[in-house]
């Protein structure tokens, strides 16, 4: 009896490990197969993202090129990259790849943006002889001039920095002394220049769909939320037009004139200013005879929609006036092609608006100028003497936002990448 039940045990057990050894067998095969699965998807991956580098980066070099790729050998699959132009006059590209290998696809999209001036909490191609970057002065978000950097009294720069030139202090034997303070880091030899006719070519935006004035050697312009007045002289009445209708596309251009701004903007727009005549007459120039600043301040607001851009083929200038003798706010972009941003009678002991320093230029926004203007004049120990100190403030939307047909740098920027 104990040999027969000793029989049946063995049986038992061998029958046991065959299912055992058959079971481990398969798993043992599906790990395999799992395997395969997994190393073909991440080449078809890999594939994928290659095809997005290889287009982006053919884009970089030609912002035309849009041929893309079709059934292209590539580490032993297959690669199509399409290019397309997905937002019309915005120049927004969409980049989809898709890898192929053994079975296995995978796709990456990538969205491309043309890269605006309109990043730059300040830009110069000149810093203009003796202007120096002073101990008062502060300056969040991205910073770039093509000239050398001058400093004195040790100036802040929150954000990255950077120059085509070194920098200069203001006094070479006590560096220390003037030592600016890159919290976000500085980087020399950066190319840059801005464009040369980029104002001029805003004309056609304003011709479709956008606001056009003309034939008028002053425009004096008052935004009021999402109305614009404007007038031609300082004695007329205003008339009011509906922004949103007048320039339905955000568009607002002065041809061939001076231009007045102020008040308070809802809404994303654009004004701009230009030159059409070759003599030197101060047209093309925008002056800002009092705050402007958005309906919703975005230091309080962060989620507002409201952006400016000042376009001027010239300067913009702040006037001289009462209402400008103690602070300035700007909400803006400023963009001055072929001048500067500067104050008037910066340096006067007797100014119009009867003060002789006039407190702070609170900028939320940027400034992008080809020349470098002066808003003021340093006093012993590094204080203002005359005209305004600069308190200049990032706006960060402009990192991924920009004013309606801003200048460009003529390059993209990735502003997504799905995989």
């Amino acid at each position: 009896m104990a040999g027969k039940a000793t029989f049946i045990t063995i049986i038992g057990f061998t029958l046991l490990f065959m299912v055992a050894i058959k079971n481990f067998g398969r798993i043992s095969t599906d790990s395999v197969g799992n395997m395969v699965n997994y190393y073909n998807e991440m080449i078809a991956h890999n594939i994928a993202v290659s095809g997005a580098n290889l287009a982006s980066n053919q884009i970089f070099i030609d912002p035309t090129w849009d041929d893309g790729y079709s059934n292209k050998s590539f580490s032993g699959g297959t690669l199509n990259v399409s290019v397309q132009n997905s937002n019309g006059y915005k120049k927004i590209i969409k980049i989809t790849s898709t890898g192929s290998y053994h079975g296995a696809s995978n796709s990456v999209i990538v969205t491309l943006s043309p890269s605006k001036f309109s990043k730059f909490a300040y830009f110069s191609e000149s810093e203009g002889g003796a202007i120096w970057w002073n101990g008062t002065d502060t300056v969040w978000g991205p910073f770039h001039t093509q000239d050398v950097l001058r400093a004195a009294y040790r100036p802040v720069f929150f954000g990255k920095a950077s120059s085509l030139k070194n920098i200069e202090y203001y006094e070479n034997k006590n560096k220390n002394k003037h030592k600016p303070y890159f919290l976000g880091g500085y980087e020399p030899g950066v190319d840059l220049p801005l464009p040369k006719d980029a104002v001029d070519g805003l004309e056609t935006f304003a011709d479709d769909d956008g606001l056009k004035f003309s034939g008028k050697d002053t425009v004096y312009l008052y935004f009021v939320n999402d109305s614009l007045k404007y007038k031609y002289s300082y004695s007329a009445s205003y008339t009011t037009v509906y922004l949103p209708t007048a320039a339905n596309n955000g568009m607002i251009f002065v041809k061939n004139s001076v231009v007045r701004l102020k008040g308070t903007v809802k809404g994303q727009y654009t004004v701009a200013c230009n030159n059409s005549t070759a003599s030197e007459n101060g047209k093309g120039t925008v002056y800002l005879d009092d705050d402007i600043v958005y309906n919703k301040d975005p230091k309080l607001y962060p989620n507002s929609t409201d952006l400016l851009g000042i376009c001027a083929e010239k300067n913009v200038i702040v006037t001289d006036n009462k209402p400008n003798n103690k602070d300035i706010n700007i909400q803006a972009s400023i963009y001055c092609e072929k001048g500067g941003f500067s104050v008037q009678n910066y340096d006067s002991k007797y100014p119009v608006g009867g003060k002789v320093f006039r407190g702070n230029i609170n900028l939320v926004g940027g400034i992008i100028q080809k020349t470098r203007g002066a808003v003021g004049t340093i006093g012993s120990g590094g204080s203002i003497a005359t005209g305004f100190a600069k308190r200049y403030k990032y706006d960060d939307r402009f990192l991924v936002a920009s004013p309606p047909f801003f200048p460009g740098t003529g390059s993209f920027e990735i502003v997504s990448w799905f995989e």
